[in-house]
């Protein structure tokens, strides 16, 4: 089997952050997301995730996928994209549009999976009211997702999740298109649904 690395895109609060938590706390590579984005007490979480920097380091940074979202700069450094397929059989990477998938895909195509995280209209508004965010807030994220087309993007990629429920739902989705998820022995799964 070759080594794969399976890329997250969805739009804002979609899970991508929580899912690759999920992964990482099981042992599976991630390919960290350098960005200028600072994040606020609201996605502290974030900060184990995505690695921030200024923006004249972000600019020497040698990157394989390099974009811009929300006016702060997204990417994936080469060295690590590349010791990633090179050294593990699976890794995860969080994008953030269409753009950054098809900059990936010029070097590792085939070994390539990318996985939409599909969430609904009140699925998003619900989970940043959660987060604490403002009227203003949620205007603003939504008209982005409008222009952007954030919410159409599952059209472009090998695979859709969706993740209106429990994260555990869908982290049982990811795990089985990762082919993580194994059969039991029949008396075990005899024992399992009678």
């Amino acid at each position: 089997m070759a080594n794969k690395i399976y890329a997250f895109l969805g739009p804002h609060t979609s899970g991508k952050s929580t899912m690759v938590s999920q992964l990482l706390s099981m042992g599976i590579h991630y390919i960290p997301t350098v960005t200028t984005r600072v994040f606020d007490d609201r996605y502290a979480y974030k900060r184990k995730i995505y690695q921030t920097v200024k923006n004249d380091k972000y600019k020497q940074e040698k990157f394989i996928v390099d974009n811009t979202y929300q006016a702060h700069s997204y990417g994936l450094r080469k060295s690590e994209v590349l010791d990633a397929y090179k050294n593990h059989k699976v890794s995860v990477a969080i994008m953030h549009d269409v753009a950054g998938i098809k900059q990936l895909q010029k070097f590792i195509n085939q070994d390539l999976v990318t996985i939409f995280l599909m969430i609904d209209d009140e699925v998003f508004v619900d989970r940043m009211l959660r987060a604490g965010c403002s009227n203003d807030e949620i205007r603003y994220y939504v008209e982005t997702a409008d222009e952007t087309g954030e919410f159409e993007h599952w059209r472009d990629v090998d695979f859709v999740v969706k993740n209106t429920s429990t994260a555990r739902i869908a982290l049982e989705q990811i795990l089985a298109i990762m082919g993580l998820v194994t059969l039991v022995p029949q008396a075990d799964f005899d024992n399992l649904v009678k």
